[in-house]
């Protein structure tokens, strides 16, 4: 089995995040805004993309957005290792902060990489959220 992480154009994570975030919602909602300034990662096994996720920096923060694993591939690590990708990344671009509005029912997951919760919580679409941060 050959995995390869490497950056993709916005594009490329739209069927995915779509599928594993609101499958129930048309494809424009999970298009951001700012996704043309952006950089995109994606995962791959032998050449399947199976899990994505979004990095914007300003200034010397960063967040992080559609972190999104294929259903039929969750559980396997791959999640963590496009997150720890990432944070490597972050790092490289000198940021002191990042962050993620996390669903709650994902804190546990982040924690293990060192985000901690803010007191900063909302809802969108009947989702709930808890914003997450970690300093480097």
């Amino acid at each position: 089995m050959n995995k390869k992480i490497r950056q993709i154009p916005a594009e490329e994570t739209y069927a995915l995040r779509q599928r594993v975030m609101w499958p129930q919602k048309p494809l424009t909602f999970i298009i951001l805004p700012n996704d043309a300034h952006g950089i995109h990662y994606g995962l791959y096994v032998d050449e399947v993309l199976v899990s994505v996720v979004s990095l914007f920096i300003e200034n010397k923060i960063a967040q992080f957005r559609k972190l999104a694993t294929d259903q039929k591939e969750q559980q396997k690590g791959y999640g963590s290792m496009l997150l720890t990708h990432l944070l490597n990344c972050a790092e490289d671009y000198k940021v002191n902060k990042i962050w993620c509005n996390a669903r709650l029912d994902k804190q546990d997951f982040y924690k293990k990489f060192g985000f901690s919760p803010t007191n900063t919580r909302f809802n969108k679409a009947g989702q709930d959220y808890v914003i997450m941060e970690k300093y480097f």
